[in-house]
Order: structure tokens, then C-alpha cells, then sequence
């Protein structure tokens, strides 16, 4: 049977968007309205240091222990908020795509904000200006990636795993990663998870290759107008 515009085939480890014609069926769907990541699932850091992941799912959130896929690029914005406690979905009062140069221009690392101590009055060791890392992790059935939101406490982590992966030559979109949650507390004693990262498959070198085509034209094709969604309170 001749196959359809939209049928997409697996790729050897099974991921279905590595197939040619998985950009032209999120286009199809969307009828050119711009991928934003308003649109996408995201995974946010479990609270009191739960060590499983709340994944929403077609017919509701579902419970998963880790998460698998190719991590095809990742964002590390920040953003700060005038007050302590900001509700849910409040807009930041700054932003930063990747916490260097502020949406108003000025550098990150000038900003008081930024200090440590400087929540709350200083009452903690904590930054007033949030950090994240903004993971966009294919999983095999799925064309469209997750958004899973490491929080500042386990950016470190990422960064350490990714560099990792540079000391072996090894692109963070050549291998299949494992992402988990262990329970920890901090100097005070308040538990939260920490996020830890493991290379469980290294990809071939066609499969890499259209791993990293296919992430620079998803990239491509964000629109990141909206980006203190993508680095909102939660």
C-alpha cells in the first residue's frame, strides 16, 4: 500500500518525528499557526520532594517514575517577579531567554537580582531572579517534545551530564537520556527532588544526525514570543 503524506514510519530505535515528514505534519495540523510553547506539555518539578513525574496524558495526567527520550535542545531562561509569592501564570517583571542578556537588554549578571540572598530580604541564601533549564525531550511515539522544567536545585546536574557527554564527543541529541527523581532536603531541612540524568542508548550516526536535523528545525520553527510561560512561577 502506498503510504500517505502523513504516515510516519519509525526510525531503528523507534522514534517516529525522525522521520522526513514530521515537520510537515505539525504544520498540516496547526495550519501555520506558530509553534509556541504555549502549546506544549510541560513537566514541572514535583513538590515535597515527590519522586515521580505528573505527565499529562490523552485521557488525563498520569504518574510516570522517569522520563525517556532524545533531548533535542534545551533553554535556560530566568525570570523575576516583584513579590515572594506570585499567582500562578502572573507575568514576570524581567525575563531572560537564556539567562545572560535581559528582555530589556541589560546583562544578568549586573543585576542585583541576581545576587544570592537577595529573596526575601535575604533571609535565605536564595536568588530573587528564578533560574531554570527548559529540556524539550522527544519520546519515542510522540512527534511533538515534552517541556520538562528542571528547577535551579538540579540545573547544575544538567549541565554536569551534558558536559559529560562533551568529554566523550558525544552530542546531548546522540543518545537516549533517562531522567529520575531523588528525594533530598535542603540546609533547612525542606525536602524537594533532585534531578538526576543518565545516557541509557547511544544513538547511531544517521539516527543522531537526524535527531539534531530534526531538532534545529523544530527550534526553528518555536516561536518564543511568549516566553515567561516558559519560565513561569510554578
Amino acid at each position: 500500500m502506498k503510504k500517505t503524506s502523513t504516515e510516519l514510519t519509525a526510525t531503528e530505535s523507534g522514534y517516529v518525528a525522525l522521520s522526513n515528514n514530521a515537520l510537515n505534519i505539525i504544520t498540516e495540523n496547526l495550519k501555520n499557526h506558530p509553534l509556541s510553547p504555549a502549546l506544549f506539555d510541560v513537566i514541572k518539578s514535583p513538590s515535597g520532594g515527590t519522586t515521580a513525574f505528573t505527565v499529562p496524558g490523552m485521557s488525563g495526567d498520569e504518574i510516570e517514575k522517569e522520563l525517556t527520550g532524545i533531548i533535542l535542545d534545551y533553554t535556560t531562561p530566568r525570570a523575576y517577579w516583584d513579590t515572594p509569592d506570585p499567582v500562578e501564570g502572573t507575568p514576570p517583571v524581567c525575563v531572560s531567554r537564556d539567562s545572560v542578556i535581559s528582555n530589556e537588554g541589560k546583562p544578568c549578571a549586573q543585576c542585583p537580582h541576581n545576587d544570592f540572598g537577595s529573596k526575601n530580604g535575604g533571609e535565605t541564601n536564595a536568588k530573587a531572579c528564578k533560574e531554570s533549564v527548559n529540556i524539550f525531550l522527544l519520546r519515542q511515539n510522540n512527534i511533538i517534545p515534552l517541556i520538562v522544567r528542571v528547577p535551579v536545585t538540579s540545573k547544575t546536574s544538567f549541565l554536569k551530564y551534558a558536559t559529560r557527554l562533551v568529554s566523550s564527543l558525544t552530542p546531548i541529541c546522540g543518545v537516549v537520556t533517562r531522567i529520575t527523581l531523588e528525594k533530598t532536603s535542603n540546609k533547612t531541612g525542606q525536602p524537594y527532588a533532585m534531578y538526576n540524568f543518565e545516557a541509557i542508548k547511544t544513538l547511531s550516526p544517521e539516527e543522531t544526525a537526524s535527531a539534531r536535523a530534526f531538532g534545529q528545525k523544530f527550534m526553528e520553527a518555536m516561536n518564543f514570543a511568549d516566553t515567561p510561560v516558559m519560565a513561569d512561577a510554578g
